[in-house]
């Protein structure tokens, strides 16, 4: 297989062109975390296919701490532009999640790759997703066009914004070359509200009551029993300056007084604990089940867990306050998949095969089926942006 890895941005435009002229497939690399997402096992390379590396696009190229931006070429390793906030009391505020453990990958996660795949964590429900923070991107379209949208500064769009429409398109609309994010600064201090013995009804009602009051959660998500210790347990995160943490997590503690008394857990503890959420850790093993990453309404989710469970065996526990489950079932091939999508439709939602083996992923769609009218704009915007089918061959326009 070809491989072509560009130093900048006109570099890229001229092999877009050139794979265009000569209908060559381009399969977009970042830093090789997410190998196997979205793509089917049972499309293998071929003759017509070249990869196409950012590894080469790398370096910081803005930073304005009083401004609270950065911008970076898409190769940059992420822990480069991570290190540069912390050192400034600044962090990414949607908590990109790092998919290595869960996926058996290895490689650097990529700053372009946060944009491309819209990779938010747990901080989402308070922070939102990356594209909420994502303010400019650079990218090369399908006809080797190099196209700025965004800039520096949120501010109201009129028409078509490009930025929204980029994130979580997987590589499928064009090659991030550059993008820019707004940060936030770290808190002063971070705790968490930890609850044990919840059953996954009561906990999503404790998250539900927590989250629909004004004290403000960043990260909402429940263990059940086996899940990571013996006993489940629930979790409510709150960050802020010192003594308003201190009063939060008070007023907390007695408005959610019917579901126990909860202990409180800060420092490495908290950390660890919102790493592994964050990761997906308590699923990555063993290594041969499937993964799914299942979004609904959080009122439904124990409902939609429960009916997975009935017909497979499964183990999952909630992030978002019950709006995200992550779910490990037995690779069954189409039965299981079949139980699963079956369950997200009764319940509404949708599901994502993160991971499963090759031949799961073979006879199973990886992103839920699209409506016949969203399949229609979908594929009315990948021609617009991508008319000769350039990028990503085989993976389609959908985003987990």
């Amino acid at each position: 297989m070809r491989s072509y890895e560009p130093h900048d941005a006109d570099a890229a435009a001229d092999i877009v062109r050139a794979a265009a002229d000569r209908t060559e497939r381009l399969r977009l690399v970042g830093g090789g975390t997410k190998a196997g997402i979205g793509r089917p096992a049972g499309n293998p390379a071929s003759e017509d296919e070249a990869t196409l590396s950012t590894a080469g696009l790398s370096g910081i190229t803005l930073y304005e701490p009083a401004e609270m931006v950065v911008s970076a070429l898409a190769g940059t390793p992420l822990a480069e532009v991570q290190a540069l906030l912390a050192g400034r009391g600044q962090m990414l505020p949607f908590e990109p999640m790092d998919h290595r453990g869960l996926l058996g990958t290895h490689g650097t996660p990529s700053f372009g790759a946060v944009a491309s795949t819209n990779n938010s964590g747990p901080r989402r429900i308070n922070a939102g997703a990356a594209r909420d923070s994502l303010i400019g991107v650079r990218f090369v379209n399908g006809r080797g066009e190099i196209i700025k949208s965004g800039g520096r500064v949120m501010k109201n769009v009129t028409g078509l914004d490009l930025v929204k429409l980029v994130a979580g398109a997987w590589g499928t609309l064009g090659l991030l070359t550059e993008v820019t994010f707004k940060v936030l600064p770290v808190q002063e201090r971070v705790s968490t509200l930890v609850f044990a013995g919840l059953d996954d009804d009561r906990a999503v009602a404790a998250l539900s009551a927590a989250l629909g009051s004004p004290f403000e959660l960043t990260g909402a998500a429940h263990l059940p029993a086996g899940i990571g210790g013996p006993e489940a347990r629930t979790a409510m995160r709150v960050e802020g300056f010192s003594d308003s943490v201190a009063y939060r997590l008070g007023e907390l503690t007695k408005l959610l007084k019917r579901f126990g008394a909860p202990e409180i857990v800060e420092g490495d503890t908290g950390t660890a604990l919102w790493t592994g959420i964050r990761d997906a850790a308590p699923l990555a093993e063993p290594a041969d089940a499937a993964i799914w990453r299942l979004s609904t309404a959080p009122t439904c989710g124990p409902a939609l867990a429960a009916a997975i469970a009935a017909e497979r065996d499964a183990r999952w526990f909630y992030d978002w306050g019950g709006g995200l489950i992550w779910l490990a079932t037995a690779a069954e091939g189409d039965a299981g998949a079949a139980t699963v999508r079956a369950a997200v439709k009764a319940q509404g939602g949708h599901a994502t095969l993160v991971r499963a083996p090759d031949a799961v992923r073979a006879a199973v769609p990886v992103f839920e089926p699209l409506s016949e009218p969203l399949m229609r704009i979908t594929a009315g915007l990948k021609a617009a942006h991508d008319p000769m089918g350039v990028f990503n061959p085989g993976r389609m326009y959908a985003e987990i």
